[in-house]
């Protein structure tokens, strides 16, 4: 289980020394987080200051960005994208580096204290193994990481060190804070409902990916916006939570709560409930990322709550929503089923965007491919890397198969 505390031993890592700024490098700039985390940075840089960021192929964000928080180096992953025109304008003396391994070297760099996360799938595995290796403050919007090499990442945190970037996973993170892990009962997650909250799997049947990616709360990237509307994203998050807070798959419960104001609760030995509430903004989790263990000045409107009305939940119903049932299920399998579910679900949430299957043809697709591997052990980050190609290719196949 992560720490919520930070010590003052040698082997924690804490915010930074008095009377500096905390250095901040961001992994993935250009998507939703990173440019969330951006706004953050931009309005406390008396906080904060940005020194390295990466991005896949947007080169005209980042050397916006980069010109605009006077960077010391950035990377651009994708190496088609290595020498555009515009990275001409970087600022003087801004380092570039172009590849995979250009962007893990960003975390290592003496001038950065804290790295945030942001990029997208299992892709950004090696970026938070990287970045705890080096001894940072991982500030971690990436579940499928944790979900996928929990087994390899965990160990490397020490006190303070990884501090939650999800909405839920960071109400959890506050909720435990001064309290004992030996007393937690259940972790109770929240989720919105999504677009199709009250569906039949005959509705379902019809959806579109427009009408997908029109959640009713959160403003996120296309893929979560999928997984938000498959359940998908939450049995990722049941997985992270399991991971993060080492509690038991049975006592983490979800719960539908379309007002997406309480981010999640925890509920104690004595059966008393704490729960983090808030503004649907995904700024505010980022900026405790940075801030912890302090509060700064909000980043956005505060919540009228006499205005607000009702707080209602309900249950989810895991007969239409199948995703969260498979998430479950290779949670209990364990070693490498997680790392197998996850590839098979990015190969048929980018088919379905695409419009290449339908809604449902997610949750099939998925079942298929983890009924077709067997379960090994976690031992490193290359085999992970093997068994993740293995799985999206027979999850093309399989959407083949559909056609």
């Amino acid at each position: 289980m992560i720490d919520p505390t930070i010590s003052a031993s040698p082997a924690s890592v804490g915010p930074a020394p008095e009377g500096r700024r905390l250095r901040v490098a961001i992994l993935g700039a250009s998507g939703s987080v990173g440019t969330q985390t951006l706004d953050v940075c931009r309005r406390h840089a008396d906080k904060v200051r940005v020194t390295a960021l990466s991005v896949l192929g947007s080169t005209e964000r980042l050397v916006s960005a980069a010109r605009e928080f006077g960077v010391s180096a950035v990377a651009v992953v994708d190496e088609t994208h290595g020498k555009d025109p515009i990275l001409q304008e970087l600022p003087a003396g801004c380092e570039l580096g172009v590849g995979t391994d250009a962007a893990l070297e960003l975390v290592t760099r003496d001038d950065v204290d804290c790295v945030v996360c942001a990029v997208v799938g299992a892709a950004g595995i090696r970026g938070g193994y990287a970045a705890l290796k080096a001894g940072k403050r991982l500030g971690y919007a990436n579940k499928e990481s944790i979900v996928v090499a929990g087994d390899l990442l965990m160990p490397l945190v020490k006190p303070g060190a990884l501090v939650p970037i999800d909405s839920e996973h960071s109400a959890i993170f506050q909720c435990l804070r001064a309290e004992r892990p030996s007393e937690l009962e259940r972790i109770w997650l929240t989720c919105s409902g999504g677009p199709f909250f009250g569906m039949n799997r005959e509705e379902l049947s019809h959806v579109t990916a427009t009408d997908a990616l029109r959640h009713p709360t959160w403003r996120m990237g296309a893929k979560i916006t999928i997984d938000s509307a498959t359940l998908m994203n939450k049995g990722l998050e049941v997985l992270e939570a399991r991971r993060i807070f080492d509690a038991p798959l049975e006592r983490i419960s979800v719960l539908v709560h379309r007002q997406s104001r309480v981010h999640s609760m925890v509920e104690f030995s004595d059966g008393s409930v704490k729960a983090q509430l808030g503004p649907a903004d995904m700024r505010i989790p980022i900026q405790y990322a940075l801030s912890y263990p302090e509060r700064w000045e909000t980043p956005c409107a505060r919540v009228d709550y006499a205005a607000l009305g009702e707080l209602t939940f309900e249950p989810v119903d895991e007969g239409a929503f199948g995703c969260l049932r498979l998430a479950r299920e290779a949670g209990l399998a364990g070693g490498t089923i997680p790392c197998v579910l996850n590839a098979a679900n990015e190969v048929a949430n980018h088919a379905f965007r695409k419009g290449s299957c339908g809604f449902l043809d997610i949750e099939r697709v998925v079942e298929r491919t983890v009924d077709a591997f067997t379960r090994a052990d976690v031992q490193s980050l290359e085999q992970l890397a093997e068994v993740d190609a293995r799985a999206r290719d027979h999850a093309r196949n399989e959407l083949r198969g559909l056609l």
